[in-house]
């Protein structure tokens, strides 16, 4: 373990990595207020520009699963400046798409490049922090990116102002660049000796020996729910602000951007609270806070904006504070193949986030109430599943 980066320095690699850890957000969130928009600019449904998105998070996956375990083999520098310079070509070739295929195309090969981003960003930690010290950098890092949110649609929406949503893609291309540079000085942190010897088949194959590990795949899937009505409602806002309720590109972004300031909250009700109550009661309150959101949207979400708002605000809260303790108490399980370990974390629950935006853009009678449904349904199944484990003999590190 080593945190020594004679050109970053210590919070200039928290920083860096917490910067990576914004690349999703931003890729995502900056161009949601331009959806409806782009559905007339291509002339196409809202299903198709969707796609946009969608593909975008699935082939995110496919590139953390592809370059998590290259990383183990290989080192993290590479791999990661290799994703940098993919997602840096790509935003750009977005930017100036003729069709809405190109734009999907592009949008998987920047999906590509952000999944190798993401994926090292996850192994850094796990490279350089342990203990108590990696628990605060991971709620800090995500208090840092889930910045991101807020700010992307509110900037995205003064673009629109000022040009169109292709301007969007060239900010994307702009800091996938600046990413790169900082990449180039940064110091590699995986020795040689400890990189994986076998061969490319190999690495891969890691991952389905990180997925045998009972405890991490466990617990895994219980914490990977949360990520898909999160995602339904990333895919739906735009609709729901601007289409069910009427209201301009501006006074949408703002209404995100007050959710995703609640995602701010997340992680600094985690620090506050993980050292007087164990992880264990603190998961479960994190479950029946999420139930009483999703119950809250099906009854009052969409009589108001604002009634929607304060409804599925309880759920973000929760959703963000969750995420840092899921992410160390997995990488816990796993003594070795982290890049495998952080692959398989950030590959299922952005899985799980594409099946959730599926489901939240099908053809409900409500569409507000479909996304109540969905927070529902799968915090009730990630009961189910805690509860199965918790009765079962399988030893979870770290969660008493």
């Amino acid at each position: 373990m080593s945190t020594t980066q004679k050109h970053l320095g210590y919070r200039g690699l928290i920083v860096f990595i917490a910067v990576m850890n914004m690349f999703i957000p931003l890729s995502i969130d900056l161009y949601l207020p331009a959806l409806p928009a782009m559905g007339e600019y291509f002339y196409t449904s809202p299903a198709v520009v969707n796609l946009t998105l969608v593909s975008f998070f699935f082939f995110f996956a496919v590139g953390i699963l592809l370059f998590g375990p290259l990383s183990d083999k290989y080192g993290r520098k590479p791999i990661l400046l290799a994703g940098l310079l993919l997602y840096s070509i790509a935003s750009g070739l977005c930017a100036i798409s003729g069709t809405i295929n190109q734009l999907i195309i592009f949008r998987i090969a920047q999906a590509l490049g952000a999944g190798s981003v993401i994926a090292v960003s996850l192994a850094l930690v796990k490279d350089c922090f342990e203990g108590k010290t990696r628990a605060i950098v991971l709620a800090l890092v995500q208090g840092m990116s889930v910045i991101a949110p807020m700010v992307a649609p509110i900037l995205g929406a003064f673009i629109l102002q000022l040009a169109s949503w292709r301007e969007t893609f060239w900010v994307l291309a702009i800091l996938g660049i600046l990413n790169l540079m900082a990449g180039i000085i940064f110091q590699e942190t995986l020795p040689g000796k400890d990189r994986y010897q076998g061969s490319i088949y190999g690495s891969l194959s890691r991952l389905l020996v990180v997925s045998k590990n009972a405890s991490f795949t466990s617990m895994l899937i219980i914490f990977s729910l949360f990520m898909a009505p999160y995602m339904a409602y990333v895919a739906i806002s735009s609709y729901v602000y601007i289409s069910y309720f009427h209201l301009s590109a501006q006074n949408y972004s703002y209404f995100f951007a007050v959710n995703s300031l609640f995602a701010i909250l997340g992680p600094v009700a985690y620090l506050r609270l993980i050292h007087k109550v164990t992880p264990k009661i603190f998961t479960q309150s994190c479950f029946a806070i999420a139930i009483i959101s999703g119950l809250c949207l099906m009854a009052v979400g969409s009589y108001s904006p604002w009634l929607f708002l304060v409804a599925f605000l309880p759920f973000t809260l929760v959703e963000s504070a969750i995420r840092p303790l899921s992410t160390s108490i997995l990488l816990d399980q796993q003594e070795k193949d982290t890049g495998s370990a952080s692959s398989l974390i950030n590959a299922i629950n952005t899985i799980f986030g594409s099946i959730g935006m599926l489901l939240g853009t099908m053809n409900w009678s409500n569409i507000v109430e479909g996304l109540g449904i969905l927070v529902t349904a799968t915090v009730v199944l990630a009961i189910i599943v805690w509860l199965a484990l918790t009765k079962s003999k399988i030893t979870v590190k770290g969660l008493s």
